[in-house]
C-alpha cells in the first residue's frame, strides 16, 4: 500500500462534512448511518454467547465436579471479558484523530499486525462462522423434534421410542433463514437480536426453574467434588476424554470474538465505540456467567453424575410437557436470530469482495426498490438474493448429510478459540501499546496466551475422540 493511501485511511471527516454531506442517511465513510447503542450491542452479544449450550452445562459440571467445574466457568468468563476489552480497543487503526474504523476482524488484524496473520485470521473466523451456522441448523431442528417427542411421551408414556425425523424441521428452519437473510446488513438486525436474547433468557430460566423444582422435590442425585467417579460411572479413559470435552464446551460457550468487531461497527459515535463495547461486553459476559453458573450448578445438583447432555432436548424432564414445549420453541426462535448474527459477516465479506472485483456489474451492484404496503420501500439486490439463498440451502444440506456436525463444530471451535479470542487480541494490544519485550506485562500476557493454547489443544483432542465415536455408528438420514 502506498504511503498516501495509508494516510487517507486514517483521516476522519470533520463535523461540517458530516452535516453537509450528500445524504444524512449515511456516515462519513459512505456506510449506512450507524444507530447501534449499548442496548443493541449487549443484545447482539447475549444472542451470540448464550446458545442452547447453556443447557448442557450440567453435563459439563458433572464431568469436572463441584470444585473444578465452577472454577473453569469463572476463569473463562474473566479471560473472555479481558480479551474482548483488548479487541474493542483495537477497533480503530493507529493514526490521527483516533484513526479510522475497521469493519471486520480481518481489517483489524491487517491494521495492527499485517502479513500472513491476516489470512490465518480469516481462515479461523470464517471457518468458525460457517461451522456455527450448520450447527445451529441441526440444533434448532433437534429442539423442534423435542416438542413432538414431548407430546408423544405425554400421550403414550415415557417407555415409547417416539422416533421423529429432524429433516422436515431443517427445511423449515432454512426457509425462515432464506427470508431473514435478505436483511441487508448487521445494522438492521437489532430487533432480531433483542427477540433472540429474550428467548435465551426464557429457556435458560425454564431449565433453571425445573432444576430447582427437582432439587426441592427431594431427589437423591449423586454428586461429588471431582464429578463422575472412575470405576462407577465411567472408566479412567472416559473420565479423561469427558473432562477434555467439558473444558472445551465451557471455553467455547463464551467465545463471541468472531463477531465482536462486526458488532462494534454498528455503534454510533460519539460516545467512543470502544467504551460502549467494553460496557456491552461486561453486561453480556456477566449476564452469561450468572446463567451459566446457576444452570450448570443447580442442574448438576438436580441430576448428579447422570446429568444428560441437554436436559430439555435430552429429556432430563418430561413434565410439565407444555412448559418443555415452550422452552424448546424458545430455543428454536433464539437460534433463528443467532444464525443471522453469525451469518451476516460471511454475507458481507463475499458481497464486498465481489463488488470490489466487479464494480460495473449491474447484477451485483444494482439495488431494486420495491414498495411494500405499511413497511415502506424495501431494496432488493439480485446478487444478494441468489448468493444468500444458496448459502442457506448449502448449510441446510450439510446439516442433513452430517447430522453429527456438532462434533465438527467442537473441533472448529477448538481451532478458532485460541487465535480469535486470545492470540490476536493480545498480540494487537502488545503492538498497539508498544509493550516492551520481556517486560512484566509482556511476560504475563504471553503466559495467558500459551495457557489458552494448551486448553484449545486439549479440547480439540476431546472433540476428535467424540467425532471418532460418532463416525463408528453413523447411518446417513437416520430418523431419531
Amino acid at each position: 500500500m502506498r504511503e498516501s493511501e495509508k494516510k487517507s485511511m486514517y483521516i476522519e471527516q470533520t463535523p461540517e462534512v458530516l452535516e453537509n454531506g450528500p445524504n444524512k442517511n449515511f456516515d462519513y465513510d459512505g456506510r449506512v448511518k450507524r444507530t447501534g447503542n449499548l442496548m443493541t450491542a449487549s443484545a447482539h452479544i447475549i444472542t451470540a454467547v448464550i446458545g442452547s449450550g447453556v443447557l448442557s452445562l450440567a453435563w459439563a459440571i458433572a464431568q469436572l465436579g463441584w470444585v473444578a467445574g465452577p472454577a473453569v466457568l469463572l476463569a473463562f468468563s474473566f479471560i473472555t471479558y479481558f480479551t474482548s476489552t483488548l479487541l474493542a480497543d483495537s477497533y480503530r487503526s493507529p493514526g490521527p484523530v483516533n484513526g479510522s474504523r475497521n469493519y471486520t476482524y480481518m481489517d483489524v488484524v491487517r491494521s495492527h499486525l499485517g502479513g500472513v496473520k491476516v489470512q490465518l485470521c480469516g481462515l479461523a473466523q470464517y471457518g468458525n462462522l460457517i461451522g456455527v451456522t450448520i450447527g445451529y441448523t441441526i440444533t434448532a431442528s433437534i429442539s423442534m423434534v423435542a416438542v413432538e417427542r414431548s407430546n408423544c411421551f405425554h400421550r403414550h408414556g415415557h417407555h415409547v421410542k417416539c422416533s421423529i425425523s429432524n429433516y422436515p424441521y431443517m427445511i423449515i428452519f432454512a426457509v425462515i433463514q432464506i427470508i431473514l437473510s435478505q436483511i441487508p446488513n448487521f445494522h438492521e438486525l437489532s430487533w432480531l437480536s433483542i427477540v433472540a436474547a429474550v428467548m435465551s433468557f426464557a429457556y435458560s430460566s425454564i431449565g433453571l426453574g425445573l432444576s430447582i423444582a427437582k432439587v426441592a422435590g427431594g431427589g437423591h442425585a449423586r454428586t461429588s467434588l471431582t464429578g463422575v467417579t472412575v470405576g462407577v460411572d465411567v472408566s479412567g479413559t472416559e473420565k479423561v476424554w469427558r473432562s477434555f470435552q467439558a473444558i472445551g464446551d465451557i471455553a467455547f460457550a463464551y467465545a463471541y470474538s468472531t463477531v465482536l468487531i462486526e458488532i462494534q461497527d454498528t455503534l454510533k459515535s460519539p460516545p467512543p465505540e470502544n467504551k460502549v463495547m467494553k460496557r456491552a461486553s461486561l453486561i453480556g459476559v456477566s449476564t452469561t456467567t450468572i446463567f451459566y453458573v446457576l444452570c450448570g450448578c443447580i442442574g448438576y445438583a438436580a441430576f448428579g453424575n447422570k446429568a444428560p447432555g441437554n436436559f430439555l432436548t435430552g429429556f432430563g424432564f418430561y413434565e410439565p410437557f407444555w412448559l418443555i414445549d415452550f422452552a424448546n420453541v424458545c430455543i428454536a426462535i433464539h437460534l433463528i436470530g443467532a444464525y443471522q448474527v453469525f451469518a451476516q459477516p460471511i454475507f458481507s465479506y463475499v458481497e464486498k469482495r465481489c463488488n470490489k472485483k466487479w464494480p460495473e456489474n449491474k447484477f451485483i451492484s444494482t439495488e431494486h426498490a420495491i414498495n411494500i404496503p405499511v413497511c415502506g420501500t424495501w431494496y432488493i439486490n439480485l446478487f444478494r438474493l441468489v448468493w444468500r439463498t444458496t448459502y442457506v440451502v448449502v448449510t441446510a444440506v450439510m446439516a442433513m448429510i452430517f447430522p453429527f456436525f456438532n462434533d465438527f463444530l467442537g473441533l472448529i471451535g477448538a481451532a478458532s478459540f485460541y487465535p480469535l479470542t486470545v492470540y490476536f487480541p493480545i498480540e494487537m494490544h502488545i503492538a498497539q501499546a508498544k509493550i516492551p519485550k520481556y517486560s512484566f506485562t509482556w511476560i504475563w500476557l504471553k503466559i495467558l496466551s500459551w495457557a489458552c493454547l494448551i486448553v484449545s489443544l486439549v479440547a480439540a483432542a476431546g472433540s476428535i475422540q467424540g467425532l471418532a465415536q460418532d463416525v463408528k455408528t453413523y447411518k446417513p438420514f437416520k430418523t431419531q
